[in-house]
């Protein structure tokens, strides 16, 4: 049977992740795990986040899960969420500046404490709830999502990779930021598909049938 790896670094919607990976995912085996050997032998793999970005560091290499994350991240199928995103940056300005995983050349950025939109009202930091998703490149993650489609965003930083090449959506709050970065068989995405309901559970299904190839 097909597997599905959702990495417990004891941190991320893990519940939640894989209760909605379970849902679309027909004949598929969805386990939350944090043995190196059930991962690597996993047909795909989940890499969450929630919280602040140097605990999940932190707990990703107290754990010895680090090289487990970059191995995986190289050789099977590959879904990073939220802060999962952030940490395959180079650097995030989070917690006084934090070193991640470095798969993606780039930092992680705050977005400001004044932020305001084209009317001058005050927009609030975490930014939180749905917005709008421009696909910016065709992939087979995006299948039967409609351009400009709604996700469900909680976050107060943003990356900004060094390659444009790797953008694969973007969003504006209120200036674009990405919200998507896609690399061979990586995908990776600032929102929770796993709380977008419909849309959420499309992206989702997609990448359970996902080979990794783009």
């Amino acid at each position: 049977m097909k597997t599905v790896a959702v990495i417990d670094y004891g941190m991320g919607n893990l519940h939640s992740a894989s209760k909605a990976l379970a849902f679309v995912a027909d004949n598929i085996k969805v386990m939350v795990t944090a043995k190196p050997e059930e991962i690597l032998a996993a047909d795909h793999v989940v890499f969450p986040g929630v919280g602040a970005i140097r605990d999940c560091v932190g707990e990703i290499r107290r754990s010895g899960l680090a090289e487990v994350v970059l191995e995986a991240a190289k050789t099977k199928p590959f879904l990073a969420i939220c802060v999962g995103m952030q940490c395959l940056m180079t650097h995030s300005e989070e917690n006084n500046g934090v070193d991640c995983l470095n798969i993606y050349p780039g930092e992680v950025k705050y977005f400001g404490d004044k932020l305001e939109d084209a009317q001058g009202n005050k927009l609030k930091v975490p930014h939180m709830g749905w917005n709008q998703v421009s696909q910016t490149i065709p992939h087979p993650l995006w299948k039967d999502i409609e351009e400009g489609e709604r996700f469900y965003f909680v976050h107060s930083y943003f990356v900004e990779p060094k390659q444009s090449s790797l953008i694969a959506g973007e969003s504006d709050y209120p200036n674009p930021f990405v919200v998507a970065l896609a690399k061979d068989n990586q995908f990776a995405v600032q929102f929770h598909p796993e709380k977008s309901q419909k849309s959420g559970l499309t992206l989702l299904k997609n990448f359970v049938n996902w080979d990794g190839q783009s």
